[in-house]
């Protein structure tokens, strides 16, 4: 529970990504100690350039920031592990969370990784986890610092629902400041005690109390009530000039009555409230299934064998499945037992026991979004997707997934996660696949666009293969076999 003293203090902050790209504008909350709050906002609103703002790896353009006391202790768990540290071990990895060598690492690992409910082996290169265990260790990475503010940057992304449940179990024990980012209104109302709102349009930052649910509805009464005074103040003013006009044909004394009318009207005017502009939604999609000859039998994929890891050793079992046109897959299994691995293997042609007709065009959503060259601009990449480009086809259909002009002309390095992962929709898209290989595509996706997401998904008329942990998002989508590869 939140005591009196403010820890984190915002007053007047502004912040620009680059030139002329404001991410806050004049930005003032303040949070107290023990506080559990969401961090809420559009894709690419600046939540995460907000984290940074927070442990001081961006400064403000504007304004002044506190953290008081100031050796309060921050750590953040990103969404993602860095590339540069995915060749490290275990123990490498823990060891620069510190600035001094800690000469007790491995009781600190061992009694984190107990609270985060995971075993890994300390000798083990980071890259070799699935994306499930990496979600652990970055929680872990934390937590092992033993912060005063804890910031978590979409916590849930590739956890299992067990992981899922104990992370929620333990966020709401735990007496420390928290922030967390996350699209998983469910997850976050179970332990949230308060909201922030990055509005993507004005810059600002909105502080409610309660969770999301209840901003949500405060927010949707609000823009009724705005929308309700603008409209009496059109009735009036409508009124108002007509009566104008009547009188200034009258002439005489009249003609003053209707000056002041009009600047009555001129006045009401600027007392329009700007009605606020709600988070907008992608648009109902199909993903097109690539053509195929007359001839084609119709076997996509055929499965002889799979293989799942026990105990961090692979195991291969038989399994025979042809998987034909319009078929969809689902591979379950905890974290770590090899999904990921699979679909990679799969979509690179080189799982053992797995093969694709050579005719097929697989389109890939990796959960880690590597398949993207970052230096590339997000335009080409959608581009060099397209069998016949068309200019005003790509655009249209990037704008379809909030992906403007400016958002095309970026490098995709610059996007933020949740536009990397609208821009793998798109790719899809204009790609018109024979075969889609999607590996946790609800990661880092704003919560607003799942059901139009699974409805195309749904819909897709060709081969499909997915792994999801989110069981509300799963039964959304038609499934034709399971495969569960912790029952091999």
């Amino acid at each position: 529970m939140a005591n009196e003293n403010v820890v984190i203090r915002f007053s007047d902050v502004t912040f620009e990504y680059g030139h002329n790209k404001p991410i806050l504008l004049e930005a003032s909350f303040s949070l107290r100690n023990g506080s559990k709050i969401a961090l809420m906002g559009q894709n690419g609103a600046g939540k995460s350039s907000l984290f940074k703002l927070i442990t001081g790896e961006n400064k403000p353009s504007e304004g002044e920031l506190y953290i008081t006391p100031k050796d309060l202790s921050i750590a953040i768990a990103k969404q993602v592990i860095p590339q540069e540290m995915m060749e490290l071990d275990v123990r490498e990895y823990f060891a620069t969370a510190f600035t001094e060598k800690k000469y007790n690492l491995d009781k600190l690992i061992k009694d984190v990784f107990e609270v985060v409910n995971v075993n890994l082996p300390l000798e083990k290169k980071i890259r070799e986890f699935s994306g499930g265990q990496q979600a652990r260790l970055l929680l872990a990475y934390a937590l092992i610092q033993n912060p005063d503010i804890l910031l978590l940057d979409e916590p849930t992304n590739n956890l299992d629902q067990q992981g899922i449940e104990h992370l929620t179990g333990f966020l709401m024990m735990y007496e420390k400041t928290c922030i967390v980012i996350s699209h998983d209104a469910e997850f976050l109302n179970a332990f949230t005690d308060g909201v922030l709102y990055l509005d993507v349009f004005t810059h600002k930052i909105e502080q409610y109390t309660g969770n999301y649910y209840d901003v949500v509805e405060e927010i949707a009464a609000r823009i009724e009530r705005e929308n309700q005074q603008n409209a009496r103040m059109e009735a009036e003013m409508k009124k108002k000039r007509s009566q104008a006009e009547v009188f200034a044909h009258k002439g005489g004394k009249l003609r003053a009555v209707a000056k002041r009318m009009r600047e009555a009207v001129e006045e009401a005017e600027e007392s329009i409230v700007e009605v606020r502009r709600e988070d907008k939604t992608i648009r109902d999609f199909n993903i097109p299934v690539q053509e195929f000859d007359s001839f084609f039998d119709g076997k996509i994929v055929t499965i002889s064998s799979v293989t799942a890891f026990k105990n961090h050793k692979p195991v291969q079992k038989p399994l025979e499945l042809v998987v034909r046109k319009n078929t969809h897959v689902l591979i379950a299994g905890p974290n770590g037992i090899g999904k990921s691995t699979f679909l990679e293997k799969i979509s690179s042609n080189q799982a053992e026991g797995v093969s694709i007709a050579k005719e097929v065009k697989a389109g890939y959503y990796k959960q880690d979004f590597s398949d993207f060259n970052y230096e590339q601009r997000a335009f080409d990449a959608l581009r060099d997707a397209m069998e016949k480009y068309d200019e005003h086809i790509l655009r249209a259909t990037a704008a379809s997934f909030l992906l403007d002009g400016k958002a095309l002309d970026n490098e995709i390095g610059a996007l933020s996660e949740g536009q990397k992962g609208l821009l793998s929709f798109c790719r899809l898209v204009l790609m018109r696949p024979g075969l889609l290989i999607l590996d946790e595509p609800t990661n880092h996706i704003n919560f607003r666009h799942l059901p139009i997401i699974a409805k195309a998904l749904d819909h897709y008329q060709g081969t499909m293969l997915m792994v999801s942990h989110i069981p509300d998002f799963v039964k959304q989508i038609r499934f034709d076999h399971t495969i569960d590869l912790s029952q091999i």
